[in-house]
């Protein structure tokens, strides 16, 4: 993958949770669907749910950290929103690349 933006806009995330699909391990939950630029977009969800806030950053930090590792791999023109769940800030950002790659492979996005 050349090139991966951010997703910023709440329409843009609206969007997707309506019209994406979606894949669930018990770490992260992943919505993705093709968009018509030539560039990737990517985006992170942590709720309160989560916990305080160094809980919901680290799940960020460990998201992003096993999504970089994985975007040269995918198919471009894709947008991805990754939802945190409970275990995300307990586990490793191998653990979650794993759940990712399995997921990503079953659904044929790499």
């Amino acid at each position: 993958m050349n090139k991966v933006n951010t997703l910023k806009e709440n329409r843009e995330f609206s969007y997707l949770y309506r019209r994406g699909k979606s894949l669930v391990t018990p770490v992260v939950v992943i919505y993705y669907k093709r968009n018509n630029s030539k560039v990737s977009r990517f985006g992170i969800t942590t709720s309160k749910k989560i916990g305080n806030a160094v809980k919901r950053n680290r799940a960020r930090r460990i998201i992003r950290a096993a999504f970089w590792e994985i975007s040269p791999f995918l198919k471009e023109n894709y947008d991805f929103i990754f939802v945190a769940r409970g275990k995300t800030p307990y586990v490793k950002s191998t653990d979650i690349k794993k759940a990712m790659l399995r997921q990503f492979k079953e659904n044929k996005l790499i």
